[in-house]
């Protein structure tokens, strides 16, 4: 069973629903039981968090914390997920994709993330991209990496 939870703490009136949230994030889970916590928050959390932990300057757009059990414990836990909706939006309008595109992409590269997938590395990247592409592709939107076409 994949357990996700969801927390609004953002003042955008164009967040996703939970329903949409939680098929996005089943869709990229790996195995049959996990939990994660979704957190939708604003710039100010967003530009916190990253700076305590990325030490990077700024709000981004998902920020993924995986949970580290300690030795001995087996538990569903992956993680959390912390996405800054203002940061997704505005990506969304500047890459000429739909919001909700954008936002499942958030959330699978987030919950790949949550699974030990990386994308230091060009075949880690390339690796990671190619389950991306192919999840999206599953939930009917197109490849993420693609240059959006002009109108």
């Amino acid at each position: 069973m994949i357990e996700v939870e969801i927390q609004n703490a953002s003042a955008s009136a164009d967040v996703p629903s939970e329903d949409e949230f939680r098929r996005w994030a089943a869709t990229a889970v790996q195995r049959d039981a996990a939990e994660i916590v979704i957190r939708v928050v604003d710039e100010d959390e967003s530009a916190e968090l990253n700076e305590q932990y990325r030490h990077k300057a700024g709000p981004t757009n998902v920020l993924s914390f995986p949970f580290e059990a300690p030795p001995g414990v087996d538990t569903d836990i992956l993680g959390d997920l912390v996405i800054c909706a203002p940061v997704v939006e505005r990506e969304a309008g500047e890459q000429g994709k739909t919001p909700a595109a954008h936002w499942a992409h958030m959330v699978v590269h987030g919950v790949l993330h949550l699974q030990g997938y990386d994308h230091i590395e060009e075949a880690e990247a390339e690796r990671m991209e190619a389950e991306e592409v192919a999840l999206l592709r599953g939930l009917g939107y197109g490849n993420p990496y693609e240059e959006a076409e002009e109108a």
